[in-house]
């Protein structure tokens, strides 16, 4: 069950809504299944002299009692009790139950106190019911509902046990705030797929990713088309900040902001800060191609950054808490750093896992004092690097991180599991399957490429591989050999051996590096670590362009942006839309 409070204004508005068709014909039957009286409580659904008007009286009632300069402008309690999808449909008295336990735990009405707040539960819905408060007192003073959400919660969990439905993960209070359902509403009238709070969070994550200091950050977002107000000191330091969307207006017609606090806990300016102090940035991305590499400098970020995760992975399997959970802060920007600079065949599924990631860097060990700077430099670094495309050495680059980032995801959900973070380690799975997806579109076409640079190998050499792996990885070769990377195997160690490295000694080298037991595929994973040992090119060249590789091509991607002339962009509707930093 998910409960999900709210605090609004309008008893009447909120009623209308419930008691309304809705907003595509999906509420049926709505009525009362319980109230603070229910002999006091006129049900509009099942009683044809009752009306909307008389129920809102009842309700308001107390709050009207008061000196107008005394009641609150925003009065109306609004939660609503969801159960999971698959769990059976409860009765109307288990619902009314499970309603008189939450405004308990709430203290919106306790049991036994007469001079509670007024209460109804509306269902309108098989799976789930409103409630439905005002917050002033029969007496006059007010509830006392000190983290009624965290309480409300709570009681779920044990409703959920006592009624034999499915048992949800419960809240730390480290999750970014969900949209309101006005927020929602208002998405849906206007288009939008999301709402504007979601989509500034993740374009005020993606401005995190990687910046070196707080100029930076607020010039991203200057970039990326938002609208940013910083709230200044009397020495002009700034003190905090707040971001809208353009056009996103209320109805004075004045800009809806939000602070970085409410799009998500680590957003606020001074837990951004405490990024940016850990330490300064590499800023290196010139480098000199291995023999053979084309020249591509998001390539180079990527296989960079691949070395960064590797070490991440391995923190995270070690005993030092706060140096896993700085990892796992970084790891949610360079995340962010490569969902944004994705070609278009893995964007979506990029996306999809950073923002699921998100969730997983948060929790209550803190990391303020550790050092990520590592992953934050390689964050960095693919930033500036520009848009990778989606084949030749920068396809193949991406395929190569990404099975490495599926690597350090894993270890993200075991991390959190054995610290009992439920909800940090279900966004850590998630992350997984959408990370396997958008590897399996990366790795498509460099590695149909290897397989049939394999394919043509002499049978003599195939077999010596195949002894290589019988060899090396006696328990796993009958398995290695089904795999449809077999083929891509043989051919990275041919590759290996024609750039000088003995095969057998390179192979047991990958294989000792990290285990191989959360590999989907083996196979893959031993390439591209092989190919990352080796430095060998991560995308085969068809072999009649090999002579002409190491030419640059005619228009070269440049390696950084001009010095002190910061790229100019129109502002977007939606900031997600604009072209990738250079």
């Amino acid at each position: 069950m998910v409960p999900d409070i709210s605090i609004g204004s309008r008893t009447y508005g909120l009623l209308n809504y419930l008691y309304g068709p809705g907003r595509r014909d999906e509420h049926t039957d709505p009525h009362l299944v319980a109230a603070w009286i229910p002999e006091l409580a006129p049900d509009p659904g099942r009683d044809p002299a009752a009306t909307l008007k008389q129920l809102t009286d009842r309700l308001d009632l107390p709050v009207l009692a008061l000196p107008k300069n005394r009641r609150p402008a925003r009065h109306v309690w609004h939660c609503s009790v969801r159960t999971a999808p698959g769990d059976r449909h409860l009765t109307d008295a288990e619902w009314a139950e499970a309603a008189r336990r939450i405004v308990h735990v709430t203290g919106i009405a306790e049991d036994g106190d007469d001079k509670a707040c007024r209460w109804v539960a509306v269902r309108h819905a098989d799976d789930h019911i409103h409630l439905v408060a005002t917050l002033v007192r029969e007496d006059g003073r007010r509830p006392r509902r000190h983290q009624d959400g965290i309480r409300a919660q709570s009681e779920c969990r044990k409703v959920e046990a006592e009624f034999g439905l499915q048992i949800l993960n419960g809240g730390d209070r480290t999750a970014a705030q969900r949209p309101t359902s006005a927020e929602r509403s208002k998405a849906e009238r206007v288009g939008r797929t999301e709402t504007p709070r979601e989509t500034l969070r993740e374009s005020v994550r993606q401005a995190v990713a990687g910046a070196a200091d707080e100029d930076e950050f607020f010039r991203r977002l200057a970039e990326a088309g938002l609208r940013v107000n910083r709230r200044l000191a009397p020495s002009g330091d700034t003190l905090g900040y707040k971001v809208a969307l353009p056009g996103d207006r209320n109805r004075e017609g004045d800009p809806i902001w939000f602070a970085g606090s409410k799009l998500a806990p680590d957003l606020s300016l001074p837990k951004i800060r405490q990024r940016f102090d850990a330490g300064p940035l590499s800023d290196e991305h010139e480098h000199t191609s291995q023999p053979g590499e084309p020249l591509s400098c998001p390539a180079h970020a990527r296989r960079e950054a691949a070395h960064v995760v590797e070490r991440a992975a391995t923190v995270l399997g070690g005993d030092d808490d706060k140096g896993a959970a700085a990892q796992l802060v970084g790891m949610g920007e360079l995340l962010d750093a490569v969902a944004q600079t994705s070609p278009a065949s893995t964007r979506k599924e990029l996306g999809e896992a950073a923002r699921a990631f998100e969730r997983a860097t948060r929790s209550h060990i803190r990391a303020e004092r550790a050092d990520n700077r590592a992953v934050r430099s390689a964050a960095r670094g693919i930033v500036r690097a520009g848009n990778a495309l989606g084949k030749g050495e920068d396809g193949g680059a991406t395929a190569m991180l990404l099975s490495t980032m599926v690597l350090v995801a894993i270890a993200a959900a075991r991390w959190h599991s054995a610290r009992g973070h439920a909800q940090q380690a279900a966004a850590s799975q998630l992350a997984v399957q959408h990370l396997r997806a958008a590897y399996r579109a990366a790795a498509t076409v460099p590695m149909n490429a290897m397989r049939e640079h394999g394919r043509r190998l002499p049978e003599p050499t195939r077999r010596r591989y195949t002894g290589t792996i019988t060899t090396t990885l006696p328990d796993q070769a009958d398995r290695i050999r089904r795999e449809p990377g077999w083929d891509a195997l043989a051919a990275t160690l041919d590759e290996a051996k024609r750039a000088g490295h003995d095969p057998d000694a390179l192979l047991k080298e990958a294989i000792e590096w990290r285990e191989l037991d959360t590999a989907d595929r083996v196979t893959d994973v031993l390439v591209w670590r092989l190919r990352r040992l080796g430095k060998l090119p991560a995308a085969v060249t068809p072999p009649g362009a090999r002579d002409a590789r190491t030419t640059p091509p005619a228009e070269v991607r440049s390696v950084r942006p001009t010095p002190n002339v910061p790229p100019t962009r129109a502002a977007q509707p939606d900031p997600r839309t604009r072209p990738p930093r250079r």
